[in-house]
């Protein structure tokens, strides 16, 4: 198996932490690839990357059977939109802050490496959205997590007309809408009350940002639902943003057609990896946290 090593090198101690990591993979003869952005990082660090390991990055996914993913979520979802193209796994190694996907950390490098030779890693197929802009010649939208509909620099809510398979659902006047897959619940989405979906789930959610009514509640829609938004503000643009990192602007009135994407993106983990045990431990889900105070007082 050929690794591919994707370094953020917008991280604080990023090549400190690439350096052990090759330093391992190295000792225990595994078969990997780096950018060539990261291999001359590196070279100014006097730290030298065989040439025959060093790779151009745009290549690299093409050439590599599991992408390792070096730096936090945000990495993680970067690498796995450019892997689904290609049908490759990637696997996140956290150095971030949260790392709910990027779920691996240094101390549990020997493990991951155990698991690589050994051939027991996990992988989960997870559900990506692609998103058309009716009458805008663009390329389609893609996201892991969300596909957000925000109302850009213009300071009142928006208007956004939904429907499902042609069916007209509800007209959010909001700040914003944001259409997300199981593995985005637990993201932007859960931040505006929408519910946490296991990531083998196949379906979508919509969650409204800051909507203008009392009886406005996110949405559940089955994984192959058609979805079509229509977007008016009285501002010069509406912003689509694609996991928080892609972000697109267009004159109103904008109309996306949302679907389930053909390809799947493909997760890989160790085989400790325990979902809920994540939800736990990184986001306190379900802890109550009054026991533990009271546990302090006696």
């Amino acid at each position: 198996m050929k690794l591919g090593i994707i370094v953020n090198l917008s991280k604080e101690n990023i090549l400190d932490h690439a350096t052990q990591i090759i330093k391992k993979f190295e000792e225990n003869g595994l078969d990997f690839l780096i950018t060539d952005t990261a291999a001359i990082s590196l070279a100014g660090k006097k730290i030298a990357v065989k040439r025959i390991n060093i790779c151009e990055s745009d290549k690299i996914y093409k050439r590599s059977d599991l992408l390792i993913s070096l730096g936090g979520d945000g990495t993680m979802l970067a690498t796995s939109f450019k892997a689904a193209f290609y049908n490759k796994p990637v696997l996140g190694i956290n150095l971030g802050k949260l790392g709910f996907l990027a779920e691996i950390g240094m101390d549990q490098i020997d493990l991951l490496i155990n698991e690589i030779k050994n051939g027991s890693l996990k992988y989960e197929e997870r559900m990506l959205l692609t998103g058309k802009c009716v009458g805008h010649n663009i390329e389609k939208l893609s996201a892991l997590n969300d596909l957000v509909f925000d109302k850009g620099g213009w300071p009142k809510m928006i208007d956004l007309s939904v429907y499902v398979d042609e069916e007209f659902v509800t007209t959010y006047s909001a700040d914003g809408l944001i259409v997300a897959t199981p593995t985005g619940t637990t993201g932007y989405s859960l931040s505006t009350g929408g519910p946490i979906v296991s990531p083998k789930t196949d379906v979508i959610t919509l969650s409204p940002i800051c909507p203008h009514s009392l009886n406005i509640r996110p949405l559940v829609l089955p994984g192959d639902a058609r979805i079509k938004i229509k977007a008016n503000s009285l501002h010069k643009e509406i912003q689509i943003n694609c996991d928080g990192q892609r972000v697109f602007s267009f004159k109103p009135p904008l109309t996306i057609e949302i679907v389930k994407a053909d390809k799947p993106a493909i997760i890989a983990m160790t085989s400790t990896s325990d979902y809920f045990n994540t939800l736990r431990t990184k986001l306190m889900w379900g802890i109550d946290l009054r026991k533990n105070n009271q546990r302090h007082k006696e």
